[in-house]
């Protein structure tokens, strides 16, 4: 496996030099063969006792020259000047043969510069958690790091109790977060901070270069792809739970999956997050946060562009002024196919919302309502019988149903829009509760349940009777409702 090493080489203001700490009995937990695939590893190394010690951090492939990044970033709102990569390491960039670029890093892989008081590891639940949660997104269709591979260490990790511990490979299309220019511009190196921007907008948005202030090009280019991901979260009832700055990618993808949860009973205030004990980071506020935190970029970027600072200023604002419309295009559009409508008619968005209060005086599962929908709508689909025993629509809903049949009858398109609800309403989700449950029988030794939820939930679409049971919402006793990060 050969790497490249495009950002190291940006200069040492970005990034240290640092190995991974050999682990004492490194064994496979599950490698990811179709994400192998996908990024031309070959096959016969990642089935190698050599794979398993370089994704492990107990050996480092030819020309590897691994670093822990540098960043900072708005933790709650509050101004954290130095923190970078505590307990991850980057191993490289691993190009494809079409061309793509795309970090490999291993996370709990030991001791950084930046680790402060940490242990740079990570136990076994966290590791569990983001392999299932971030290749269920993916398969959602939403923009995610992925996971290339879990590793045991065969050490302990303390915590508030003593935890076995794990390694992740995580891919990305890139690490570059909103607090990774935070940093840089903190420091006041302007020039470092042109050449930081050059290598995102090269790396991701090429036709940001083109803009009269590149740097500009490059905070509208993340606001539509974050106003994209967002949109997508909300569809699909995610709560990312921890929205600091420092994990928010300039990619346009999802990254920290520590205490996020699916939203079970329709609650726009949901959290889940057991230190977000103000609701910062509630479901119906992430896309707010999202908008805060792209003006947080907009102040970084603002020292990259030449001109007269108060007009700078003035196109930046207009920039972000322009998120709230993009969000909202793309979460209209998204919502109203979950419901089978394609927003042609007036009293579509109406529907919509009618829909949503219902789900809350109801206190609705949020997957399920939508799952028994999609039957409604399509009585002849697989699930449809199976999903009369998952979810049923109480008396309040009739006059509802009654006037959003109307409409599907009065739909021209409405083989088009069947299409899209049914790929707009997965059958299964990564519930909590069974997140919870694959990984205290893994801290247990059984990974069983673990491999079963995590191929289960990387179709999400497929119906299937020896997976429907994941459908299921959480009874009172198994209810999860609070997450840890793990750190």
């Amino acid at each position: 496996m050969r790497l490249e090493h495009s950002y190291s080489e940006q200069g040492e203001v970005f990034s240290v030099s640092q190995r991974p700490t050999p682990v004492a009995q490194p064994a496979w937990i599950r490698r990811n063969k179709a994400l192998a695939t996908e990024l031309d590893i070959d096959a016969d190394w990642f089935d190698s006792d050599q794979a398993l010690l370089t994704l492990a951090g107990n050996a480092l492939a030819d020309n590897t020259r691994p670093i822990a990044t540098a960043y900072a970033g708005h933790q709650f709102g509050h101004w954290s000047p130095r923190l970078g990569d505590g307990r991850a390491i980057l191993l490289g960039e691993l190009r494809t043969k079409n061309g793509q670029c795309f970090d490999l890093q291993l996370k709990g892989a030991g001791r950084t510069p930046f680790s402060r008081n940490g242990d740079g590891r990570s136990p076994l639940g966290p590791v569990l958690r983001e392999y299932i949660v971030s290749e269920a997104m993916f398969a959602l269709g939403i923009p995610s790091t992925r996971a290339l591979a879990a590793v045991s260490t065969g050490e302990t990790v303390i915590r508030d109790r003593a935890l076995p511990g794990a390694i992740l490979t995580r891919v990305a299309s890139s690490h570059l977060r909103v607090g990774t220019l935070q940093y840089v511009a903190s420091r006041g190196d302007v020039n470092a901070l042109k050449t930081l921007v050059n290598y995102c907008i090269k790396r991701h948005y090429p036709e940001a270069g083109d803009a009269e202030h590149p740097a500009l090009g490059l905070l509208e280019a993340v606001l539509k792809a974050q106003a994209r991901l967002i949109a997508k979260w909300q569809c699909v009832g995610f709560i990312h739970g921890v929205m600091n700055t420092d994990n928010m990618l300039l990619c346009g993808e999802t990254i920290d999956y520590g205490p996020c949860a699916f939203m079970e009973a329709f609650d726009p205030h949901t959290v889940y997050s057991s230190i977000d004990h103000q609701g910062r980071y509630a479901f119906d506020q992430q896309p707010g946060i999202a908008h805060w935190n792209l003006a947080m970029l907009a102040q970084a970027l603002l020292p990259a562009c030449e001109g007269d600072p108060q007009s700078l200023l003035g196109e930046a604002q207009a920039i972000l002024d322009t998120f709230p419309a993009e969000f909202s295009a793309h979460y209209q559009r998204g919502a109203l196919a979950k419901l089978g409508l394609d927003g042609s008619d007036k009293n579509d968005t109406a529907l919509l919302h009618e829909f949503q209060q219902l789900l809350l005086d109801e206190t609705c599962d949020y997957s399920n309502a939508h799952i028994r929908l999609t039957a409604l709508a399509d009585p002849k689909a697989a699930f449809s019988p199976a999903s009369e025993n998952l979810f049923t629509f109480s008396d309040a809903f009739k006059p509802w149903l009654a006037r959003w049949q109307s409409r599907l009858s009065q739909n021209r398109q409405a083989a088009t829009s069947l299409r899209a609800m049914k790929q707009a309403n997965p059958l299964i989700i990564p519930r909590n509760h069974r997140i919870q449950a694959v990984i205290e029988a893994a801290e247990n030794g059984d990974f069983q349940p673990f491999h079963a939820l995590a191929d289960a939930t990387a179709t999400p679409f497929t119906y299937s009777d020896t997976t429907w049971h994941y459908a299921h919402a959480a009874s009172d006793e198994e209810k999860v409702l609070r997450t840890f990060c793990g750190t």
